[in-house]
């Protein structure tokens, strides 16, 4: 039986990961608030929860599955979390699905919705929305710029990468219909009324794989990164598998793609960062980038990525760009420093992470032309 004699804020945290929880899904797990855990992993080993806390992480470890218990464990003793060379392929799945609804729009979803985060600079609220696949978890985050990012979570135990590859190209087929059916569904408006979302971004936390540790594991986050060389997307009936051995030599001799871009520290994760996803896997669990920080950095990323490709397209249209006014070309120079300039309380695999996303985002130069484009209109 696993026991813990006192809990310190790294245990809760390494009791969070071993759950694979959100900050906010352990909280409500423990029946506590956001903050009350963002302390408690603030303050690693030097904090110490009361009493009650005490017995609430206690009465959570004893009722948690054996394999739960099991990676809690071995955190403790051994930081291995992603583990070379076991027999199953499992990742997490997170697509994130943008798509511009305007700031009128945007703010009659948030009135529903709960309020974010209220340290954030970047305004909005969340609410949880029901999925066909009941496997998936489905959170909409509205933007006060007016954006809506879908977030969707998908466990997935494939028998190899390339089958992976095929499901992602397979399943974004039916995710951006579906998003812009429910969007247009919430906003009762119809056909024509309310933009498509266009665009999906996959991100793949690896929690373990058969590739042997060094180089060979490397190639296979690579691979997820960009999964297009596994998958032939212009045969007649949709994207098609590639024969095993593809994948089979690929990871054999290496593959390395000029736009990829890596965000990993050794010995404590692997990471990388391409246009169409992002794939980590964390090796030292006390010293990673959690899932929070990944997905909030995107969440960020694709909201802005979104509203400032509605200000590319009015000019492209023929239009003269204009957004509320909060949200001028002031906002935008404020976001573009806010993300392109290290701060001093972040860690340098924060900084590796987020100039990794910027760079295969192409965000920065995104900005910077809006910016140029809102300007120019009020002058």
């Amino acid at each position: 039986m696993v026991t813990v004699q006192t809990w310190t804020g790294r245990e809760a945290r390494l009791l969070r990961a071993a759950m694979r929880m959100s900050i906010r899904d352990f909280a409500a797990h423990l029946g506590v608030s956001d903050r009350v855990i963002s302390k408690w992993e603030a303050g690693g080993e030097n904090y110490t929860p009361r009493p009650d806390s005490q017995a609430v992480l206690d009465t959570a470890l004893a009722r948690s599955s054996g394999e739960i218990r099991a990676r809690f464990a071995g955190a403790q003793g051994q930081p291995t979390v992603a583990a070379p060379n076991t027999a199953e392929i499992r990742v997490n799945s997170h697509k994130l699905v943008p798509v511009f609804v305007g700031t009128e729009q945007a703010q009659h979803l948030r009135a529903g919705m709960n309020t974010g985060s209220k340290d954030s600079w970047l305004e909005s609220s969340w609410a949880r929305a029901d999925h066909p696949d009941e496997g998936t978890v489905c959170t909409l985050h509205a933007f006060a710029c007016g954006v809506v990012v879908f977030h969707l979570v998908q466990q997935q135990i494939p028998q190899s990468l390339t089958e992976l590859a095929l499901w992602r190209y397979r399943s974004y087929a039916s995710d951006l219909p579906w998003a812009g059916s429910l969007m247009r569904e919430l906003l009762h408006v119809g056909p024509g009324e309310q933009p498509d979302p266009e665009y999906v971004l996959s991100l793949y936390w690896v929690t373990s794989g058969p590739w042997s540790a060094g180089p060979e594991f490397d190639t296979a986050l690579r691979l997820l990164s960009t999964p297009s060389v596994l998958v032939d997307r212009g045969t007649p009936g949709g994207p098609a598998a590639l024969h095993p051995s593809v994948e089979e030599s690929l990871l054999a001799s290496g593959f390395d793609h000029p736009d990829l871009v890596s965000f990993g520290i050794r010995g404590v994760s692997t990471g990388y960062a391409g246009w169409s996803g992002v794939a980590y896997a964390a090796h030292a669990i006390e010293r990673s980038l959690t899932i929070d920080e990944l997905i909030s950095c995107e969440l960020t990323v694709q909201a802005l990525w979104c509203f400032s490709r509605q200000v590319q397209q009015l000019v492209e249209d023929g239009q003269d760009p204009s957004t509320h006014e909060d949200f001028g070309w002031r906002f935008l120079r404020a976001a573009s420093s806010r993300l392109t300039t290290a701060r001093a309380q972040e860690t340098a695999q924060h900084v590796l992470m987020r100039e990794a996303i910027m760079k295969t985002s192409g965000l920065a130069e995104r900005l910077r032309a809006a910016q140029d484009a809102l300007r120019d209109n009020m002058g």
